[in-house]
């Protein structure tokens, strides 16, 4: 007789299966709920840069290009026009001051300041003789009044005794009124004669005072006018070396036109334009360095300029305690201008990541080296070394510093 056999419910097949669909759901649960779901790139560490933050003393400076320039320029610009009738000195000579450099010569020009001279001359005379009409009318007016005392002093006593006289019937009368009517004439004459003097006196010392004053401009003038011709003359204002475009003799000067400049030799000064937005950050007095022949110098900001050309503006800069010997006029130098004082701060070096993060994020290593990942962070001030963190990043964190541009959208790098 047949046995019925009866199926067994848990079988190694069936066990297999269901463990199977388990591990599945929790696999697929897993990576639902827990997996890294992020995109990644493999990258190799040979192929970038990795920096790390530390803390440090923040120096805000900005990097500039200077040129030196003589610290005591002078231009010789031609006053007077004319035509070269002699070159003393040749360009790059060593002058002193007052050496002769260019005569001009201007015969319209001499022939008018001698006419001018020569009118000058005639009014300066014209003065001085009518001061001295005025000075030998006061003379007279002194003599008339000198011989009307000289009569009265005759008169006076003569007067009073024939008057005695006359009163005792000594003298006749015609001879007595002859007497009295020739006093009273003298003391009339005097009165009149004073009165007349002492207002001639006064208008005379107003007129003088007009005339000396007029005479002390036209002698000024004649003298300015002498100095026209002085202006034909080019000289050297100060000791220094001459720097002059190629000139001859016969050339044409017009007035006004720049013939070269004279630089005070071994002081110098460099000329730095800078970005105007820097502008409210520089004043006089700023320190700056620069490195020449491996040595380091300071220099320091003695003059703005202020005009802005072209969104720059320019500043004078002198050195402080020692001019680098072997310098030249027009060499160029790298200049670090500092725009204030140090501080300490978080710092992360400068690299090629912010032109594509703008430094609002970055991709920090972990601490095995394996892998990068992206951190939004956030950055404040810069100078060419360093950026200042002010948000994300700790001391110690590393940061991939160079260029981003072939990371793509990726937010995990595995490094290799």
């Amino acid at each position: 007789m047949d046995k019925k056999i009866k199926k067994k419910k848990w079988t190694v097949k069936r066990i297999g299966a269901i463990l199977g669909g388990t591990l599945l759901v929790v696999f697929v649960g897993y990576q639902l709920l827990f997996a890294d779901r992020r995109s990644k790139l493999n990258v190799e560490k040979e192929k970038i840069t990795i920096a790390t933050v530390k803390r440090g003393a923040f120096l805000e400076f900005i990097p500039q290009t200077g040129t030196v320039e003589p610290s005591v320029t002078f231009y010789l610009d031609a006053i007077e026009g004319g035509t070269i009738k002699k070159v003393h000195a040749e360009s790059g000579a060593m002058l002193k001051k007052g050496d002769f450099i260019i005569e001009l010569s201007n015969l319209n020009r001499e022939l008018s300041v001698l006419s001018q001279e020569a009118s000058l001359n005639e009014s300066i005379n014209q003065i001085r003789r009518t001061k001295l009409q005025l000075e030998q009318n006061d003379l007279q007016q002194q003599q008339t009044l000198a011989l009307i005392d000289n009569q009265l002093e005759k008169l006076e006593p003569q007067y009073k005794r024939q008057k005695m006289l006359y009163e005792k019937d000594l003298i006749s009368k015609q001879d007595f009124e002859q007497t009295k009517a020739d006093y009273e004439y003298n003391v009339k004459r005097k009165k009149i004669t004073y009165t007349s003097y002492k207002n001639d006196s006064m208008s005379r010392v107003r007129q003088l005072v007009q005339f000396n004053k007029s005479e002390q401009r036209m002698t000024e003038s004649l003298a300015g006018v002498g100095q026209i011709l002085d202006n034909l003359d080019i000289r050297s204002p100060i000791e220094g070396q001459l720097t002059t475009p190629q000139l001859v003799e016969g050339q044409s000067v017009n007035p006004g036109q720049r013939l070269g400049q004279v630089d005070k030799v071994g002081s110098y000064k460099v000329r730095v334009p800078i970005d105007e937005l820097y502008l409210p950050k520089i004043f006089k007095g700023l320190s700056a360095t620069t490195r020449f022949d491996n040595k380091q110098y300071e220099l320091t900001i003695t003059y703005i300029y202020p005009n802005i050309i072209n969104g720059r503006f320019e500043v004078d800069m002198e050195f402080v305690a020692e001019t680098p010997k072997g310098i030249r006029r027009g060499q160029s130098l790298r200049m670090r201008i500092e725009l204030g004082q140090p501080s300490e701060e978080l710092l992360l070096p400068v690299g090629g990541f912010y032109k594509d993060t703008g430094g609002n994020w970055v991709f920090v290593v972990n601490e095995d080296g394996t892998r990068a990942e992206k951190r939004n962070i956030r950055l404040g001030r810069k100078n060419t070394e360093h950026f200042e963190v002010e948000e994300g990043l700790e001391p110690g964190d590393r940061v991939i510093t160079s260029s981003y541009d072939n990371f793509g959208d990726n937010e995990v790098l595995i490094l290799k």
